[in-house]
């Protein structure tokens, strides 16, 4: 049953965010991939290794003040 909830080891997810990020906080997101959506939205691209940097990076998204809308492993294999 929690099989579902464990993350997948260098595995590339997508983290869309309400909001464009200021300037001031894109050095929090340095080493991960920041598009800017249509809609005010946006989109953060990170490879995770283990579950812990993926909660690191909803952790970071948390103490911004960010709303988190998705989190999403890319299943396109790439």
């Amino acid at each position: 049953m929690w099989s579902k909830f464990l993350v997948d080891t260098n595995a590339c997810y997508h983290i869309c965010v309400n909001g464009h990020l200021d300037e001031r906080w894109l050095d929090a997101f340095d080493d991960y991939t920041v598009d800017y959506l249509d809609g005010g939205r946006t989109l953060i691209t990170v490879t995770v290794v283990d579950q812990a940097r993926l909660f690191g990076v909803i952790n970071r998204i948390r103490d911004l003040g960010l709303e988190l809308i998705l989190v999403q492993k890319d299943e396109s294999g790439s």
